[in-house]
């Protein structure tokens, strides 16, 4: 079974959709013109529930079907990034600083898609829970949903979710069973010395030398720390020093990024962190002061839910066009929060070749909404059958 032919229908509507939303990007959880337009489809639809202001801006949809039973919720993130857009399209971005460099657009397009279709037919026995997720990009916007309650407030019991991606092959599906997406933390160091003259460095203490130390260092806890085999990421992704050739500045600062799977793991590059930079703080005479997040938890599928998607998206991309065995994405995502609530499982799905997530010239690709909105239908239907 491809693409539902009544979803094939609907794809010119679902690329105005798209279009329109990637004309009015926003971001985090200001965005009134987004989830203003999701709820006036949805009242369009004639779906049975609308709950606003969830998350501040997020939004729950309840679509009954034609008999009682379980409830199962499909999610959308709806934020966009804050990157100029290069695209040139004629439906570029209209929010200067503000593009959908995500494919967000397209995520919140599919589930409208699918939201559609099964208003239309209801061809399911229980409940779909529609949830539009606010602050995918920043700012935790699906353990703000968890944490206001929206699992047991909507009896939901198994939770799905789609991500676009480019470069995989067009309409391919490609998930796995257990851990697919890393855990992510962000570290902020500030280093603080003593400025002064360039030409008189022994009456300055430098921070500059301080900070090249520690990243220098820092680069160990993988490659002398972590077990070989523990997938584990250090990235120091920026260092901002200095205003002048002849200035040895006063302080600096240093940001990085640490990914992970496992809890251990996560835990010894915390300390290993620490350790290092206030063990060179000391040797090289500074202070400082660190800032250290734990943001978002892995990414993990429940083994028998990520089974069955797979099995429902072989029905829409042909046996060939899934691979449910695929590597670990050291990328993060805050559906984990969802999953750590629900058992369920999140899916990439393949767009073609073109630009990358989180490129300015990045776009989504409009002839695969069909393909995702098929999935989440088909999904609903095999979830919750009709006796």
């Amino acid at each position: 079974m491809p693409v539902i032919n009544r979803i094939a229908a609907l794809a010119p509507e679902m690329t105005e959709w798209r279009r329109y939303l990637h004309q009015h990007p926003e971001l985090e959880f200001d965005l009134p013109v987004t989830s203003g337009f999701v709820a006036d489809r949805l009242r369009e639809f004639g779906v049975d529930e609308i709950h606003e202001g969830i998350a501040t801006s997020g939004i729950v949809a309840l679509i009954k079907g034609r008999a009682p039973g379980p409830v199962i919720g499909l999610r959308a993130d709806m934020d966009a990034l804050p990157i100029d857009e290069i695209t040139g399209a004629d439906y570029a971005s209209l929010n200067p600083g503000k593009m959908h460099a995500c494919g967000h657009d397209g995520h919140t397009t599919m589930l409208l898609g699918a939201a559609k279709y099964l208003a239309e037919t209801r061809n399911f026995a229980g409940t779909v829970a529609l949830l539009f997720q606010p602050a995918e990009e920043d700012g935790g916007g699906g353990e703000v949903m968890v944490k206001e309650g929206v699992m047991d407030r909507f009896g939901i019991e198994q939770v799905y979710g789609i991500h676009n991606a480019p470069n995989v092959p067009f309409g391919h599906f490609h998930t796995t069973q257990g851990p697919l997406m890393a855990a992510v933390d962000t570290a902020w160091v500030t280093v603080r010395g003593k400025g002064g003259h360039g030409a008189t460095p022994h009456e300055c203490v430098d921070p500059i030398v301080a900070i090249t130390g520690m990243v220098g260092a820092l680069q160990t806890i993988v490659s002398r720390n972590a077990f070989a085999l523990d997938e584990l990421v250090v990235s120091v992704t920026q260092i901002h020093v200095g205003t002048a050739n002849n200035i040895i500045p006063e302080e600096g600062w240093f940001c990085a990024t640490i990914r992970s799977f496992h809890p251990e793991v996560r835990d010894l590059a915390e300390r290993r962190f620490r350790e290092i930079v206030e063990g060179h703080a000391a040797a090289y005479g500074v202070s400082v002061e660190i800032d250290y997040d734990r943001g978002y938890p892995p990414t993990v599928n429940d083994a028998a839910k990520a089974r069955f998607a797979a099995d429902v998206a072989r029905e829409i991309a042909g046996a060939d066009g899934v691979l449910d065995d695929a590597g670990r994405e050291m990328g993060a995502e805050d559906f984990s929060y969802m999953l750590e609530a629900r058992p369920g499982a999140y899916l990439f799905l393949g767009t073609g070749p073109g630009p990358g997530l989180h490129h300015p010239a990045y776009d989504f690709n409009d002839e695969v909404a069909p393909v995702g909105a098929s999935f989440f239908v088909r999904l609903v239907e095999r979830a919750l059958p009709v006796v």
